[in-house]
């Protein structure tokens, strides 16, 4: 997006990013209780859009981390005693249906780790570090992994404090189960499940939210 723009305040199909996936947790039944992980000097900014798009269920703001799995870390902190689910979304993935967030809730409910994905359609290259193929990889066992990623409470905290005690770096929350033997169950993502990255998928993104009524 380049420096000094936050894309979850981009606006698109007549709100900012974020608020839409707020939306989506806000709407879903299985969804009780929301804590947003924040930048320090944002949580005007989502106090704001709370009061503004009027959602209904209870939510909290959370310092985020240097790191994602410092920032789960501090909301799983924050969650209240009892609760056996966890939902992790990213914010600006707005698109994200209810059907979809249900599904990975029961996945964890049963296995204990249920994330969203995408079979890979393209066909995929490998390259040793530059501009030329080494080889085509074998993309029928291949999945592009999306968010919500859905786990039973007791299970992230474990994988999560696995991974701080070694001292190691994922790049997503399924990984950590990973580390642990976790089992993790791919939940497909029957429709669009896109994430804001660059400033062109803006226009796509507008495109799926009013094709799915938003």
């Amino acid at each position: 997006m380049g420096p000094n723009v936050d894309k979850l305040f981009l606006e698109v199909a007549g709100r900012p990013v974020v608020a839409h996936t707020w939306a989506r947790f806000d709407a879903a039944a299985g969804i009780d209780d929301i804590i947003l992980v924040v930048r320090d000097v944002m949580q005007p900014a989502f106090a704001e859009l709370a009061d503004t798009f009027r959602f209904r269920k209870p939510y909290r703001l959370v310092v985020g981390g240097q790191e994602r799995q410092d920032s789960v870390w501090n909301g799983l902190r924050a969650l209240a005693s009892g609760v056996e689910i966890v939902a992790i979304q990213d914010g600006d993935r707005p698109c994200t249906s209810e059907e979809l967030i249900e599904e990975t809730i029961r996945a964890a409910l049963e296995t204990g780790a249920g994330v969203a994905a995408q079979r890979l359609s393209d066909t995929v290259k490998e390259s040793n570090g530059g501009n030329l193929v080494s080889r085509t990889v074998d993309r029928s066992r291949l999945w592009a992994v999306q968010t919500p990623q859905t786990f039973r409470v007791e299970v992230i905290v474990r994988a999560l404090t696995a991974v701080r005690q070694q001292g190691l770096l994922v790049t997503d929350d399924a990984a950590a189960c990973e580390l642990i033997g976790q089992p993790v169950r791919l939940i497909e993502s029957a429709t669009p499940n896109p994430k804001v990255t660059r400033s062109g998928d803006l226009g796509y993104v507008a495109v799926v939210l009013r094709q799915s009524g938003y």
